[in-house]
């Protein structure tokens, strides 16, 4: 069984939101993207509070092409420090785990 994660990503517009969504399950590093709009942030950013209007992604992917995903992230995004935050999927619905196992590039060996 893989270890599944779920990766956490905000962007800056709906179009960056959509591209990097679109690339991650096109290139396998993701089984499925919901993008969440409108989003408001607050954060500390060179000495100063913040707060913007962001598209937060919930990316739901396989451990061991964390370290892609991160990279390929990075490539897309516009930020200078673009926020990636993975999290342990501790269980679920087993089909739906399963579908996600096949979905990841790396992941293919799991399906029944």
């Amino acid at each position: 069984m893989s270890e599944r994660v779920v990766v956490l990503v905000t962007a800056g517009s709906a179009e960056e939101a959509a591209r990097i969504a679109e690339t991650l399950v096109s290139e396998l590093l993701a089984a499925c993207v919901n993008v969440i709009p409108a989003v408001t942030s607050y954060y500390r950013w060179q000495g100063a509070i913040q707060h913007d209007q962001e598209w937060l992604l919930v990316v739901k992917s396989l451990v061991e092409v964390l370290d892609d995903l991160v990279r390929r992230v990075q490539t897309l995004h516009s930020y200078e420090l673009p926020e990636i935050i993975a999290l342990p999927v501790v269980g679920g619905s087993e089909e739906y785990l399963r579908w996600l196992d096949g979905q990841v590039h790396g992941g293919w060996h799991a399906l029944d």
